[in-house]
């Protein structure tokens, strides 16, 4: 199995001074690792009867997309105001400096269906919380929540302590 942390890089001080990013693009563009984080991914999900991967904007649709494929169901994008062409729910939430809003179709879960989200990564937890809050809205079953990476020591976790919640690498 390969060890997905050696294929995260870290970037000191972006986007600001004092900040390690933890940059998930050198995983993506080697096919084994990002074959494998998928497979981790289903790992954690199958056979929990989900009909819908749902992914935030915009690397949600990464990791979303290959794992609705792979474990028969199909995707849901929720995504920044303005971007979605029908009717739509909506869902603000507070950032560091401000809010953000998110949104997404209001047909594109039916009552009761099984869902996960799923992220790239788990930071404060604001966009996975309000994601969580539209799928309640909908009145999804949500099953739980994905993520690739967890900065465990910013507690977004608990922001979702309502839902199982899994990450492939915790820093």
């Amino acid at each position: 199995m390969i060890n997905l942390a050696d294929y995260i890089r870290d970037v000191p001080d972006f986007p600001k001074q004092g900040i390690l990013f933890k940059d998930i693009t050198t995983l993506l563009k080697d096919p084994d690792a990002l074959k494998e984080s998928i497979q981790q991914m289903k790992l954690l999900c199958e056979n929990q009867g989900i009909t819908k991967v749902c992914g935030a904007e915009s690397r949600g649709f990464i990791f979303g997309v290959p794992l609705a494929i792979e474990i028969g169901a199909g995707f849901v994008p929720i995504r920044k105001p303005g971007k979605l062409p029908a009717e739509t729910l909506s869902e603000e939430y507070v950032l560091e400096y401000g809010t953000d809003k998110i949104e997404i179709h209001k047909d594109a879960i039916e009552k009761g269906e099984k869902v996960i989200f799923v992220d790239d990564l788990l930071a404060t937890g604001g966009t996975a919380e309000a994601s969580l809050k539209l799928l309640e809205k909908m009145e999804a079953d949500v099953v739980g929540c994905l993520f690739l990476i967890e900065l465990g020591f910013l507690n977004g976790r608990e922001k979702l302590q309502n839902y199982p919640v899994n990450s492939l690498l915790v820093y």
